[in-house]
């Protein structure tokens, strides 16, 4: 029917709802169509994007129809009677470089390669504004101490100042020769704006008030990669590639307070949250840490091991030597001060004990082998085959596997025949920018699978049942504690805590199951087969929850069957 014209190439995605005869369809120009079957009567059709339209979802009543673009991380709800939108949602078009967090915690900003720079709810997780005034790439984005200003600075040599009570572009701070701004840090009064530049190697600085350029701070000697501002004091300190960190103080007029001499090109700089102590990473891998004031190194932190970096596919070496050559490229403090976040190029994200000097936790941030340097695996081997080739099925998932008698196959293009246009890349995993929530609950990391949220807090909804006031966690132990145990049950799925309910359950003997399925009411019945097929995924007393569930589906079954 859609190849009349034919054009029928271009249908990329379609779906059908039974009830209503809708037929959605979607197409490679970003247009949908929506058609009444079985007569075929075009209800409507719209442009929703200017690429292709790769999912579509309808809901069970038939009035919302979801679509996902996935070239440009778009994700939109519509509902097709009144012909408006009831979600609207779109990513960073490419990988997002930098993140802040707003004061109180409750906002995210990045920056993104795409030149956009969003703010996003954290309890949401909806981005609810995008600012697209820059030309050229984000490098690198933070708020203002109030909270209510956004700053981002960018490779098209402009740092702009975005006010989130109008949602607008209220100060472009710009140098006298254009300089592509590589960094980016504001003063805890939030009325000094500073910017680094990666291609005249100077730090310019601008008051926030006026908009006018203060003063240009020369004396590095390669491009500046990493600023930042004492919180406690008027001092700023800068990294450079050219292996010192520079402390400037804003009192005496600017001048050098002090150089850091660190023996390897320096990536990122951070103040401890109490402003005494100053961390440094450097491309060596390791991070250091100072005392600013007298100019003496505390202590250091060996982290290339710890970056554990995964083998590329065309790589000639192993992911050991490799990892010779890794560093650490974002570090963060935690809001106490005690320990430390660093990401880089790599899968991983480490928590280290600043005091301590050692390693506390490893986040693994994907496990997504459709991205490069996913391997860790060490095997060098080369097959030689000597049975026919149809006896092996190869598994391309790992570097083993990958090789064969001719090298690796990574290294051949298939089916490319010549034309550029066929050849497949795949984007290297990495961590470009982790931020720690000044709550100290959670922390956020700008990566190759997007912006990723680690909370403390992530089981703790309250969410109560039915809840009256003597249901507490001290009167549910004293009802278990006389062993009335569908009590005690009833009780703690009132107050609806996961771990109260996993307490009360486990301290149920197996020969007391029986009974206490029988006298469950029927409400709750449901509600514990809930909680016993979520705890199936995780718990270790596997045979005692099959006797629950068992004993359950015996006893209840023909009455849920019937509901």
């Amino acid at each position: 029917f859609f190849n009349k014209e034919g054009d029928f190439n271009n249908l990329t995605a379609a779906a059908y709802h039974k009830k209503t005869h809708l037929l959605v369809t979607g197409f490679a120009s970003g247009v949908f169509h929506l058609h009444e079957l079985p007569d075929f009567n075009l209800i409507h059709s719209l442009s929703i994007s200017d690429q292709r339209i790769a999912s579509i979802s309808i809901n069970c009543t038939g009035d919302w129809i979801a679509f996902g673009c996935s070239g440009l991380g778009q994700l939109l709800v519509w509902e097709w009677q009144s012909e408006s939108y009831v979600l609207k949602q779109q990513g960073h078009f490419n990988s997002m470089v930098s993140l802040a967090y707003s004061p109180d915690g409750q906002y995210i900003v990045t920056g993104g390669e795409d030149g956009k720079v969003k703010v996003w709810n954290t309890s949401s997780s909806f981005c609810f504004v995008t600012f697209t005034e820059h030309n050229s790439g984000v490098t690198a984005v933070t708020f203002s101490s109030t909270g209510y200003v956004v700053l981002s600075a960018s490779l098209d040599g402009t740092v702009r100042a975005f006010d989130l009570h109008r949602y607008r572009n209220f100060r472009t701070f710009t140098s006298p020769r254009p300089s592509q701004f590589s960094c980016l840090a504001v003063d805890s009064s939030g009325e000094i704006v500073a910017a680094g530049s990666q291609d005249s190697f100077e730090i310019f600085i601008w008051s926030m008030q006026s908009g006018r350029l203060l003063d240009v701070l020369a004396g590095h000697e390669g491009p500046i990669s990493s600023l930042s501002f004492n919180p406690m004091k008027c001092v700023l300190a800068s990294a450079s590639w050219d292996k010192t960190v520079k402390l400037w103080d804003m009192l005496d007029s600017w001048r050098t307070k002090e150089t850091l001499i660190i023996n390897s090109d320096v990536l990122v700089v951070a103040f401890r949250p109490d402003g005494k102590e100053l961390a440094v990473a450097a491309l060596n891998g390791q991070i250091t840490f100072w005392d600013h004031e007298n100019a003496v190194q505390t202590g250091s932190i060996e982290g290339r091991h710890d970056l554990q970096m995964g083998r590329k596919e065309l790589d000639k070496i192993t992911a050991k030597q490799a990892a010779k050559g890794k560093s650490f490229t974002t570090l963060c403090y935690s809001a106490d001060g005690q320990s430390i976040l660093a990401g880089g190029l790599s899968k991983f994200v480490c928590i280290y004990n600043v005091k301590e000097q050692i390693l506390m936790k490893k986040f693994e941030i994907s496990c997504n082998h459709s991205l490069d340097a996913m391997e860790v695996c060490e095997h060098r081997s080369l097959f030689l085959i000597s049975s026919p080739p149809q006896d092996f099925d190869f598994d391309i998932t790992s570097h083993q596997e990958k090789m064969t008698e001719f090298g690796s196959m990574a290294l051949i293009d298939e089916g490319g025949g010549g034309d550029m246009s066929y050849r497949h890349f795949k984007p290297e995993i990495r961590v470009t920018c982790v931020r720690f929530c000044p709550t100290g609950r959670s922390w956020a990391a700008t990566t190759t699978e997007g912006l990723l949220l680690y909370s403390l807090d992530s089981g703790l909804i309250f969410d109560p049942f039915e809840l009256d006031i003597d249901i507490t966690p001290s009167n549910i132990h004293k009802t278990l504690s006389q062993k009335e145990y569908t009590m005690a049950i009833v009780m703690a799925f009132k107050l609806n805590e996961k771990k109260l309910i996993q307490e009360v359950i486990e301290a149920v003997p197996s020969s007391e199951v029986d009974v206490v399925c029988s006298s469950l009411p029927d409400l709750y019945v449901e509600k514990l087969l809930e909680f016993l097929a979520s705890a199936f995924e995780t718990s270790c007393h596997l045979e005692f929850y099959l006797i629950w569930a068992h004993k359950l589906l015996m006893l209840h079954g023909q009455k849920l069957k019937t509901r």
